[in-house]
C-alpha cells in the first residue's frame, strides 16, 4: 500500500521490510500531526493573547491539572506504543527461523567474503535464494564494519573477535546492494557488495557452478576478472594512481623497498606470498592492511593473478 513517506524509502524486498516501514510510517505521521497541531495553537494563542494597547495588562494565568495531565499521559502512551511496536521488531529479526541457509560472512578493510555450506567461497557477491530465510553470521578480520541492505531493512554491527549474525528472507529475485554502515577506514565509502537473490533452483545451481569460471579464458583473462572480483582495486589502481596500496602499473619486474628496510624484487614469490600472507612483505610507506587470499584463491587463480600482473607494463 502506497502511504504518504513513501518516497522518501528504498523499494521493500525482504519479508520484514514493511513491518520497519509501518513504524516509520506511525512515528513520522505522528509527528508531523503533533507538529501542525502545536504550531497552530501556538499561532492561535499569539493572536489570541496578543498586546491590544499599551494599558492592557496579561491577566494571572493559573495552572491546569487536566490539561497538564493530558499533555504527559498522551506523549507517554505514543512512547510506550513505539517501544513496544520496535521491541517485537527487535525479537524477530534477532531469531532466525530454524530453516534458515547459514551463509557465513568475514569483512575487512575492504571487502566482504561469503563462505557458504558447501564451500564455495564469493567475495562482493552475496548470493542467496528467494523465498527461503537466510542467516547471515558475520565476523571481522580487523576493524568494526556494519552489514547493511536499506532494501531489506536490516543493519547489523560486524565485530573483531566475536559473532553477530542477521536474518531476512528476500521476497523476489533481483540485486540489491550491501553497504558498510560503519565508518572503517580511508576506503570505507568503497566498501560495496552486491546482494544477488536467485530463485531457489537458480541458487542450487550457482552453489554447484559458483567457482567455476570459464575455462576457455585465458589467465591473464581469468586474472583480470578475478582482481576485480577479488576486491582488489579498493586499494590498488591499474593507471599508476596510488590508493592504500602500490598501483599494479608497471610493478612486475621492479625492486620494491619494504617496511623494514629489505628490498625485493617482485616476482611470482613475492605475489604469491602477498596473496597469502600479504603482512610478511609490507611495501615502505604503507599500513599492512592488506587481508589473505588464502582461503578464497587456489592455485590456479593465483597463478592467473600473477599472468594478468605481468600484462600491465607502462
Amino acid at each position: 500500500m502506497n502511504r504518504l513517506f513513501d518516497f522518501m524509502l528504498p523499494p521493500e524486498k525482504s519479508t520484514t521490510a514493511g513491518e520497519v516501514d509501518a513504524l516509520f510510517h506511525f512515528i513520522t505521521e505522528v509527528s508531523l500531526i503533533l507538529l501542525l497541531g502545536i504550531t497552530a495553537v501556538m499561532l492561535y494563542f499569539a493572536f489570541k493573547y496578543r498586546r491590544k494597547s499599551e494599558d492592557e495588562t496579561t491577566p494571572l494565568i493559573t495552572h491546569n491539572n487536566t490539561l497538564e495531565i493530558t499533555w504527559s499521559v498522551i506523549p507517554l502512551i505514543l512512547v510506550l506504543i513505539v517501544f513496544s511496536w520496535g521491541y517485537q521488531g527487535y525479537l524477530a529479526k534477532t531469531n532466525p527461523p530454524d530453516d534458515a541457509y547459514e551463509i557465513r560472512a568475514v569483512a575487512t578493510s575492504w571487502l566482504w567474503q561469503f563462505h557458504y555450506q558447501n564451500g564455495h567461497v564469493s567475495t562482493n557477491e552475496l548470493h542467496v535464494p528467494a523465498n527461503r530465510p537466510v542467516r547471515i553470521i558475520m565476523s571481522s578480520d580487523d576493524v568494526i564494519h556494519s552489514f547493511y541492505v536499506p532494501d531489506y531493512r536490516v543493519k547489523m554491527d560486524v565485530l573483531p573477535n566475536r559473532y553477530t549474525q542477521v536474518w531476512f528472507e528476500a521476497t523476489e529475485p533481483g540485486e540489491s546492494v550491501l553497504y558498510c554502515a560503519e565508518y572503517c577506514g580511508t576506503a570505507h565509502s568503497d566498501m560495496l557488495a552486491d546482494v544477488i537473490v536467485h530463485t531457489q533452483e537458480d541458487f542450487e545451481l550457482w552453489l554447484e557452478t559458483g567457482d567455476a569460471i570459464d575455462e576457455d579464458l585465458s589467465p591473464a583473462e581469468l586474472g583480470e576478472q578475478l582482481v576485480q572480483r577479488q576486491g582488489c582495486m579498493a586499494c590498488h589502481s591499474t593507471d599508476g594512481t596510488v590508493l592504500q596500496g602500490p598501483s599494479f602499473l608497471g610493478a612486475f619486474g621492479r625492486d620494491r623497498e619494504l617496511t623494514d628496510g629489505t628490498t625485493v624484487t617482485i616476482d611470482e614469490n613475492y605475489i604469491r606470498q602477498s596473496l597469502l600472507e600479504p603482512n610478511t612483505q609490507v611495501a615502505a610507506g604503507f599500513q599492512p592492511i592488506m587481508p589473505s587470499y588464502a582461503a578464497s584463491l587456489n592455485d590456479r587463480q593465483i597463478d592467473a593473478i600473477i599472468e594478468y600482473l605481468k600484462t600491465l607494463e607502462e
